[in-house]
């Protein structure tokens, strides 16, 4: 290289210095740096993270209790709109109710609660089921119902405990 840069001296030109070694080794110090400072904060923050609050400062756990009240296993044929061939579903629910009395308000209720369940999934069709968005808009829908029938007391949640559509 200092040979190359004697000749052209001599021959009266300028010499050529390489200007796309040094850019390079340049960007990719720079693209190093961001790289090492984005892994640093991101560490920081990882190890770091909440614990600058006290444990006294911390909210406790919620310990609620909940009571679990179990629904008879359900049937029901579901709406074919004309498909071949009969379409079913089976359904197993447990209702999550706050304490023992509302378990006790609901008990001689459980044929309106029964019957709203019924009503409405002769009604569904096996698409309305499809994801878990279909079986999240059946839960909250059998909770809707489950508290109109049983009002003034009122359920938590609904329970799954088993799905099968046929």
């Amino acid at each position: 290289m200092a040979l190359e840069a004697d000749a052209a001296i001599e021959e009266g030109q300028a010499p050529v210095a390489k200007k796309g070694g040094s850019r390079k080794m340049l960007i990719i110090a720079a693209a190093g740096l961001i790289a090492l400072l984005a892994a640093g904060a991101g560490l920081y923050f990882f190890v770091f993270a909440g614990t600058n609050t006290p444990a006294a400062a911390r909210p406790a756990a919620a310990t609620t209790e909940s009571f679990i009240f179990n629904l008879p296993p359900m049937t029901v044929n579901l709406n074919d709109d004309g498909a071949e061939g009969d379409q079913f579903m089976k359904l197993t629910i447990a209702l999550e109710v706050a304490n023992e009395e509302v378990m006790t308000e609901i008990q001689p209720r459980m044929a309106r609660v029964v019957d709203a369940f019924q009503v409405y999934l002769r009604e569904l069709r096996k698409s309305d089921l499809e994801g878990s968005a279909g079986i999240y808009r059946l839960k909250e829908e059998l909770r809707r119902r489950v508290n109109v029938a049983i009002f003034p007391a009122q359920v938590d949640g609904i329970l799954f405990k088993e799905i099968l559509v046929q």
